[in-house]
């Protein structure tokens, strides 16, 4: 049976994020179209996993470059690279990838970043092959709904944009096919039209899961 991912980075809760509006729409449309799939919520505010931190940067060190088995890790650095590891298996075994995030200062959320700094493991979720590092989660799709208060799109702001940018290339690095995003921006600058331009986001949001939900992932 398929599984999908809901991974969301906003910690306002579903009835001040505009965003997490978008994502419920998107969500409720592709369990229409595939009842069958299982899916699983995950709220990066209130998950508990590693931090890129000096006893996990140390870990991962010893055991890619320095010949160290687990065993010979400190009790703490074996503990944190076992949770990555966790979070890494668990995200593995899904077969879609819903992230959901508004645009703050030019990026998404830290705490999104952090969440795949722990996705990054050799031998595991991308390989070091003669060719340079090849991504590991193949036939897996993803795809990245973006809310922002400003207007990017099609306007000279459009490559100060980096959050939607770097997903798109953190996960198509592993591996996962990454379908275009759905951008819903505008309501800081336009806060007459906000309704207006959630109705738009949903609408979107609807349709691409239409699309997502029956559209093979590329092998």
């Amino acid at each position: 049976m398929e599984k999908l991912l809901y991974i969301t980075a906003n910690p306002k809760g579903l009835e001040k994020s505009k965003g997490l509006k978008i994502g419920e729409a998107f969500l409720e449309s592709f369990q229409q179209e595939r009842p069958e799939v299982t899916i699983k919520k995950v709220d990066l505010f209130s998950l508990d996993f590693p931090q890129m931190d000096a006893d996990l940067v140390s870990a991962r060190g010893k055991l890619a470059g320095y010949g160290y088995t687990m065993d010979q890790l400190t009790d703490i650095e074996r503990e944190k690279i076992l949770k990555m590891h966790d979070l890494a298996n668990d995200f593995i075994s899904y077969d879609y990838f819903v992230f959901v995030s508004p645009m703050w200062n030019l990026n998404s959320p830290a705490i999104l970043k952090a969440y795949i700094d722990n996705l990054f493991i050799a031998g595991k979720t991308f390989a070091h092959t003669a060719n340079g590092p090849k991504g590991l989660l193949t036939n897996k799709k993803a795809i990245h709904l973006q809310t922002r208060g400003g207007q990017y799109t099609g306007t000279p702001m459009e490559a100060l944009e980096s959050g939607d940018r770097y997903l798109k290339i953190a996960l198509g690095f592993l591996g996962i096919e990454v379908r275009d995003s759905v951008i819903t921006e505008g309501f800081d600058i336009n806060p007459v039209k906000v309704p207006e331009i959630l109705a738009k986001g949903i609408e979107n949001a609807k349709l691409a899961a239409k699309d997502f939900a029956h559209t093979p992932a590329l092998v």
